[in-house]
């Protein structure tokens, strides 16, 4: 007889159990047929993905690219990876420490599982996008955050006091930038004191710069960890081809990490999902090679959203905004909102208008809303239309 006792109602690992429900797909839940709603709910723009990159998808269809790859991704798109980022960033990245991935989040994934013991502590800026939480979790680890500043309109991270909060258990530091949902933006002076605090402490740097390309400084990318460190850093950078080029659905990301750890990840991707989509990556080495002028034109339609929404909300006595550098989102808080996720399924169920509850991203975010701007500028008006009447009428 089995007098084994079941580890939670499931049965399951507590860690999985535990889990915390992803409060954006919540919301959009609550907006499933409710009519002419504007989702910005998610991060990804209204637009769908360069005509060149589809093209060079159906063909490698056509041509029957239906079969297994190799673990770590194509030749031909490591090896146009390791051109683009050496171009971007101005320091050769060998394709030996390039690796293709199943999306941006299994990039994350799959740097948390060779990362990260149970018990481990790490110790993220905040806010923070919910399932990089979630995944710490997963793999049984502890995760602390640190919240960026928020002073005269601006985000700030304050670095001395993140490096006090490190513990000796601290395994990992997390930063996003550009930062969703903020939008700011960290400098090169940050990345390159953050280095050299973990070079001396054995502390591994996860950077996920899915937003590098989406800067509103005229740069051709946000400043990148890839600038100052050593290929044999502890660093591993995280990136996607959702943002820059409308690829939210095709799910193809890519990670830049040591030399060393080529095949620590090249296992981890056969014991996850063996290989990235086949056809899926011959339409990401046409992004890379074709897709410039989609990726600034893109950032002026965003420009434009973002100035919209900022000079309305902005305007308005009651709202906390920033100006985001880079990014597509604005995160704004309203005078006498406390419970973000009630406020945003009552937006989609009053107003019409899908946002993310500031909640999704750590309990420091409460009272903040997040609205992707990815959009029509005749789409982010109207909805910024609705949320100026929502906020008078139903938030007094």
């Amino acid at each position: 007889m089995n007098t084994v006792e079941p580890r939670g109602r499931l049965g399951l690992r507590p860690a999985i159990e535990n889990l915390t429900p992803q409060l954006i797909r919540e919301v959009s839940l609550v907006g499933q047929g409710v009519p002419d709603v504007i989702a910005l709910w998610f991060g990804e723009p209204d637009l769908p993905t360069p005509k060149v990159v589809r093209d060079a998808a159906a063909k490698a269809l056509a041509d029957g690219q239906t079969f297994y790859n190799p673990n770590r991704g194509i030749a031909p798109l490591r090896e146009e990876l390791a051109v683009y980022n050496s171009r971007l960033y101005g320091r050769k990245i060998e394709t030996e420490r390039v690796t293709v991935t199943p999306s941006g989040v299994q990039a994350i994934m799959q740097t948390g599982q060779a990362i990260i013991d149970p018990g481990d502590d790490v110790l993220a800026v905040a806010p923070l996008w919910p399932n990089c939480r979630e995944i710490v979790h997963i793999m049984s680890g502890g995760c602390r955050t640190m919240m960026l500043d928020f002073k005269d309109g601006r985000w700030s991270l304050d670095l001395d006091r993140l490096f006090s909060m490190v513990r000796p258990n601290t395994r990992l530091l997390m930063v996003n930038s550009p930062n969703n949902p903020t939008g700011w933006t960290m400098t090169g002076e940050e990345q390159k004191a953050m280095i050299e605090f973990c070079r001396q402490r054995g502390i591994w740097i996860m950077s996920d710069e899915v937003y590098a390309r989406l800067v509103f400084s005229g740069a051709a990318a946000a400043p990148s960890f890839l600038e100052h460190a050593d290929p044999e850093d502890r660093v591993i950078v995280v990136n996607s081809f959702s943002k820059p080029w409308a690829m939210t659905g095709w799910r193809v990301g890519w990670l830049v990490h040591p030399p060393a750890l080529a095949k620590t990840f090249e296992m981890l991707g056969e014991y996850n999902m063996s290989c990235a989509t086949t056809f899926a990556q011959h339409g990401a080495v046409a992004a890379l090679k074709f897709g410039e002028d989609f990726v600034a034109q893109s950032v002026a339609r965003y420009r434009q959203g973002r100035d919209i929404v900022h000079q309305r909300l902005s305007a308005n006595p009651r709202v906390r905004i920033g100006r985001p550098d880079g990014a597509f989102y604005a995160f704004f808080a309203v005078d006498g909102m406390t419970d973000s996720l009630k406020a945003a399924k009552d937006l989609v169920l009053k107003a019409h208008v899908g946002l993310s509850p500031g909640a999704a991203f750590g309990p420091e975010c409460e009272g903040y809303l997040r609205l992707c701007f990815a959009k029509s500028a005749e789409t982010v008006t109207t909805a910024i239309d609705r949320i100026e009447d929502f906020i008078a009428k139903e938030m007094k």
